[in-house]
């Protein structure tokens, strides 16, 4: 009997990984791992700049970084993918931990740490951790529902509204709201054109800020 194709992830719905590392072996074991864990697509790389251009092409979820990569600094890539890829999610990897450098990089916003050599355990809690956290490998409706729930949600709170005010001006009841911001339900289009007038925004500008 064939497998049922709800047995495996959608791609869309897979976690995407990219991994900058100087050490070829270690980028082979982290590579095979993920795959056997089949919720993740993953890519691997040497070279910060072969990163950065994978990047521009189609954005990682998460980047695992080596800080010791010999004439490429960590630090500078951390911090050059913050600034151009803010919404990354970043762990560092080291194989020379120290306290100093801890501090250092949480100080950076990197997302966790850790410290070779360490477990297949510990590294698939760290991107479980992440995965919950960031809210990562979901379908691109379900994304789209939620992001459009946040800021429709943002918007009722900056004009101080309730969802019994807001259901009054849409006629939408307070339980589908509710759903709506939630990212349960999307909304229909003449509830998204009633949340858009009475919110005082083109529907586009609901969606603007939707990274999508």
């Amino acid at each position: 009997m064939s497998a049922s194709s709800e047995s495996f992830p959608s791609p869309d719905s897979l976690v995407d990984v990219a991994v900058l590392d100087d050490d070829q072996d270690f980028l082979s074991y982290i590579e095979d791992f993920l795959v056997e864990e089949a919720r993740y697509s993953v890519r691997t790389f040497t070279h910060p700049e072969d990163l950065y251009q994978a990047a521009e092409q189609r954005r990682p979820d998460i980047v695992l970084l080596d800080m010791k990569m010999g004439p490429f600094s960590g630090a500078a890539v951390l911090t050059e993918i913050q600034e151009r890829w803010p919404e990354i999610c970043l762990i560092v990897v080291t194989g020379y931990p120290s306290l100093e450098e801890m501090r250092a990089t949480f100080k950076k916003k990197a997302f966790d740490y850790l410290a070779k050599p360490f477990s297949l355990g510990q590294m698939r809690q760290t991107l479980d951790n992440a995965i919950e956290s960031y809210g990562l490998g979901r379908s691109p409706v379900d994304r789209l529902r939620e992001q459009l729930g946040r800021r429709i949600k943002m918007l009722r709170v900056e004009h101080g509204w309730s969802l019994k005010d807001l259901a009054k001006q849409t006629g939408i009841s307070v339980s589908q709201l509710s759903s709506i911001e939630r990212g349960a339900h999307m909304p229909s289009m003449e509830s998204l054109l009633a949340l858009a007038r009475a919110l005082s925004a083109k529907p586009s500008e609901l969606l603007r800020a939707i990274d999508f």
